[in-house]
């Protein structure tokens, strides 16, 4: 598996599997995509699937040293709770600790909870520490008041929503780009676009793996999700072709800079994830 080299020297597949709505029927699917090729587990609190996670890399005789495996703090455990939540999620997962701690949302207490796990990363608990769904301000706030330059900013990223700027911005500062969503969360359109589908038919490939293949050359980690085995193959089949400066200049054209429900800016949201449990 190919990987990205995380600011602090660790590294990250490049291709992993995020597992939002994943529940124990998706069991053998987890377990089939760890036994063949997938090293990169992104979960969450809020998924409530993290015993699921740590059955599922016992029953697949892979090392718990080489998977590489992420989870979140949620928004209601920001500030004081924080710390706690962190334990809860190790002992969900039967581990003493974890390769990449991130998080979620920035909420409110956001910057007293990155204190908290810049405490963990020293105690050595974490590998690498960072943040999801950030947007300039949030990470600027961070990069001001705290010790710790994120290694990672988790963010929605597709072919219509291509966070050119942000994107600069972390590269800008070493901090490396993870797309969620990668595929618009299964956005027909994407599917279907005329751009994506000429591009995949020269390379024999399939749209899905053109936007894997597109983030992968802007240097973005993705985590596709998916519970279909051939189609978690096809996700990792992504390093035997190439797309040329002019295919990824006709997939740059795409933008329509639409942002999934995930906002950082929507109010509401923002004050949902003060209690949503």
């Amino acid at each position: 598996m190919n990987d990205f080299v995380l600011n602090n020297g660790v590294a990250l597949p490049k291709v992993g599997l995020g597992v939002y709505k994943f529940k124990p029927q998706h069991e053998s699917a987890l377990i089939w995509a760890l036994q063949n090729g997938y090293r990169h587990i992104d979960t969450a609190s809020f998924y409530h699937n993290e015993e699921l996670i740590a059955r599922a890399i016992q029953k697949s005789g892979i090392k718990r040293t080489d998977v590489f495996l992420t989870t979140k703090v949620w928004s209601s455990d920001l500030g004081k709770r924080t710390k706690q939540a962190f334990e809860s999620s190790l002992r969900r997962l039967q581990t003493d600790y974890v390769d990449l701690y991130l998080i979620h949302w920035p909420a409110v207490h956001y910057m007293e909870s990155w204190f908290t796990l810049e405490r963990l990363y020293k105690e050595g608990k974490i590998r690498a520490i960072g943040v999801a769904n950030f947007e300039r301000k949030h990470l600027e706030d961070v990069l001001t008041q705290g010790s710790i330059v994120p290694a990672v900013n988790q963010i929605q990223t597709n072919p219509y929503y291509q966070q050119e700027d942000i994107h600069g911005f972390l590269a800008k500062h070493g901090i490396q780009h993870v797309a969620w969503g990668p595929f618009g969360q299964g956005n027909k359109q994407l599917f279907s676009d005329p751009v994506l589908t000429e591009i995949a038919q020269g390379h024999g490939k399939t749209t899905a793996q053109i936007m894997l293949r597109w983030s992968l050359q802007r240097d973005i980690a993705v985590i596709p999700k998916s519970i279909n085995p051939s189609r978690l193959k096809q996700n990792l089949e992504v390093f035997d072709f190439h797309l040329s400066a002019e295919e990824m200049g006709r997939v740059a054209v795409l933008e329509r800079n639409q942002k999934g429900f995930n906002d950082p800016s929507n109010k509401f949201m923002l004050w949902m994830t003060r209690y949503i449990r």
